[in-house]
């Protein structure tokens, strides 16, 4: 029965890994951040399985661990962050305009507060509706709406006018997401 269990758990698990670490990824900025908060997440589940394998939406479940691991990681000391940018590597010349404007979307994420931050991410990028991101994160469906809205001024104000400008000028998708309605 524990074998039957544990099969199970393993099976849940790789079939949802890279989606979790790629939410982990877009809620923290780091790669490495966002492996330690998949691996607290799976390790947690893990302890937690009996219950959750019976548990109706188990998807939603376990990307509610994942949001709260992130949400609580401030309070630890190491999560502060240091940017190192003593020198850069050379670039190859190719057209890495897509690659740039994910990373320059991925910055101004990263300034936008955490909460107002998991909001956006689990609205845009989750494809979560305003009900699910409210339940997932224990607070009432208005007060998704206003972290989405105060997120979203947030976000332009990091990216600036010009770059979202030169988003639309270019149909960038990313700007549909963070352009004034």
């Amino acid at each position: 029965m524990q074998e039957e269990l544990e099969q199970e758990y393993v099976e849940f698990v790789t079939s949802r890994l890279a989606r979790m670490q790629r939410i982990a990824y877009l809620l923290c900025g780091d790669a490495h951040r966002a492996d330690d908060l998949v691996q607290q997440t799976f390790t947690t589940l893990y302890v937690q399985w009996r219950r959750v394998r019976a548990v109706e939406y188990p998807d939603a479940y376990v990307r509610t661990m994942l949001v709260r691991a992130f949400l609580s990681e401030r309070r630890l000391v190491w999560s502060t962050r240091v940017e190192l940018t003593d020198s850069v590597p050379e670039r190859v010349s190719v057209d890495e305009s897509g690659i740039e404007d994910r990373a320059v979307l991925r910055a101004a994420l990263s300034q936008v507060p955490k909460r107002q931050r998991a909001v956006l991410v689990l609205r845009f990028l989750c494809d979560l509706s305003v009900d699910e991101v409210a339940e997932l994160l224990g607070c009432s469906p208005g007060t998704v709406k206003s972290q989405t809205s105060h997120g979203l001024a947030a976000l332009r104000r990091q990216l600036g006018a010009e770059t979202l400008a030169a988003w639309h000028s270019r149909g960038v998708e990313g700007e549909r997401v963070v352009a004034p309605v």
